[in-house]
């Protein structure tokens, strides 16, 4: 157990051995919450980015996953031939 101290800021340096004792590389994100009991609870935070994309862009995406004609036609007869099987 070490001791810290509270800066006037409310920030709070952890010593890097218990960074490292819980798995937090530097400069990771963590979730910090207040227990009941007053204690202070902090955890990984998971951070994804985020693209957003307009109408247009949007368009494009569905009409590169179209399959062609000839190839969804042939899909199409494999899937009753399948389906004629059982």
């Amino acid at each position: 157990m070490e001791t810290v101290k509270i800066g006037k800021k409310g920030q709070v340096t952890i010593p890097r051995r218990v960074l490292e004792a819980a798995g937090l590389p530097a400069e990771s994100q963590v979730i910090v919450e207040s227990e009941a009991d007053g204690s202070i609870r902090l955890r990984p935070a998971a951070v994804y980015p985020i693209e957003l994309y307009s109408a247009d862009r949007v368009a494009d995406f569905e009409r590169e996953n179209r399959l062609p004609a000839a190839v969804r036609d042939c899909a199409e007869d494999a899937l009753n031939r399948r389906a004629r099987k059982k």
